[in-house]
């Protein structure tokens, strides 16, 4: 690869030219499903809204991405109120005060609170009609019991320690006993989703599945989609809607957000495991098998993705670059070097010592918070690449991710990031 001088920073906002606050509002307004969106109107006025969603600034909460995606999929428009979770920072006083509890997430109806996921979704369905199948539907039913107790397998598999190896293995069998109760159940029907077309049922299994998924390649090494076929079709499905891309995350994101919410995950420390978390936290990515197949996701890379990640960092580098890790003045041009790559094929060495910084925030973009998942892999590839470079110390390492809370991905310096300086 040929060496090449970094670009500036106005040659790097011309590769991915910003768009008006007009634009770019219209888009999050009534383009796809996205995390930067505070209204979505699919088309229609604002007149329309009597939903209020309150869901948390990380687009991390399982539940309420449960709702969420339920409100896109019906595409009724809603307003969209950020509350920080404790895990990455303080909760807001006025939420507290709106909902003294501070759970997550609430929804505003007609000017009515309801909290509790499944009694929200209970509510729009009273007041806008089901998605095909209702929450109270005797099936619906019965496989809102079966997604508990896969999420039942799937904790004491997690996060408990196993004393042996013998144990680890009985609690992977004790997790596919239910996820083959799911397997029948999607087999049973006429399509890939649980009940043919896709339903709310689905979207009760959606959240806690995509961790299951990242978080058992992480700490276990074990493929789900892999080695439940019928649910690695469930997942291809749903990654051809733009709604589901809109808010899945990646496994970087779940396998380190999860510890600090599930009161901690523990690795079995086999051989495959070891592998797979090394992939998932250095790369390369995409974390490719042998058989060619990603078990991260089925959706095609869209042609814009690096052009993507580089306007979302051209957006907040100027709050980046004041944070701790990176206030350095060589870190400047270390991310300067790392966008060149990001959108050349050019090697642009980065000025000596800066490859823990890299890392650092290499580590810490987050899925779908910042960007979407084939963006994030694009920016997280430029950014190891560039810190191999590094001519002092190509192997430095960036502050270690936190275990016990996540205080590091405080939205708070970011809500007011101007878009360049």
């Amino acid at each position: 690869m040929t060496s090449t001088p970094v670009m500036e920073w106005q040659e790097l906002e011309a590769h991915a030219p910003v768009p008006t606050a007009g634009e770019e509002e219209l888009a999050r307004i009534h383009g796809p499903t996205n995390a930067q969106a505070v209204l979505r109107l699919f088309g229609q006025s604002e007149s329309a809204v009597r939903v209020t969603l309150y869901r948390d600034h990380h687009a991390w909460c399982p539940y309420c991405q449960k709702v969420w995606l339920w409100l896109e999929e019906r595409q009724i428009p809603y307003r969209i109120r950020k509350v920080t979770m404790v895990c990455y920072g303080e909760k807001e006083s006025w939420y507290r005060h709106r909902v003294p509890s501070g759970m997550l997430p609430a929804l505003e109806l007609d000017g009515r609170l309801i909290t509790e996921s499944d009694r929200i979704l209970e509510e729009l369905e009273l007041a806008f009609g089901p998605l095909q199948r209702g929450m109270g539907d005797p099936e619906v039913l019965a496989l809102r019991r079966l997604e508990r107790m896969l999420f039942r397998a799937w904790c004491q598999w997690l996060c408990y320690p196993a004393s042996s190896p013998r144990d680890d293995q009985e609690a992977r069998q004790g997790f596919q006993r239910w996820a083959e109760t799911m397997e029948e159940a999607l087999t049973a029907g006429d399509g890939p989703f649980l009940l043919g077309e896709l339903s709310t049922a689905d979207l009760v299994f959606v959240p806690y599945l995509e961790r299951m998924n990242a978080s058992l390649a992480y700490y276990k090494g074990f493929l789900l989609r892999e080695a439940h076929p019928a649910i690695g079709g469930w997942f291809r499905a749903l990654e051809q809607r733009a709604t589901y891309l809109g808010t899945q995350g990646d496994f970087h994101t779940h396998a380190h957000d999860l510890p600090p919410q599930m009161g901690g995950c523990y690795a079995n420390g086999s051989a495959g495991q070891q592998l797979l978390a090394r992939r998932i936290d250095h790369g390369p990515w995409p974390l490719t098998l042998a058989d060619g197949t990603d078990p991260e996701t089925a959706a095609a890379e869209p042609a814009d993705a690096a052009l993507r990640a580089l306007a979302r960092v051209l957006r907040h580098r100027a709050t980046l670059l004041q944070r701790p890790p990176l206030a350095d003045p060589a870190m400047d041009t270390a991310l300067r070097c790392a966008l060149t790559e990001l959108i050349s094929p050019m090697a642009c060495p980065p000025p000596p010592g800066t490859a823990p910084g890299l890392r650092y925030l290499r580590d810490r973009i987050s899925v779908p918070r910042d960007m979407p998942l084939h963006a994030a892999r694009r920016l997280r590839q430029a950014l190891e690449d560039t810190a191999l470079r590094d001519p002092l110390d190509p192997q430095g390492q960036g502050t270690a991710l936190p275990q016990r809370h996540r205080r590091d991905q405080d939205p708070r310096p970011f809500l007011t990031s101007p878009p360049s300086v």
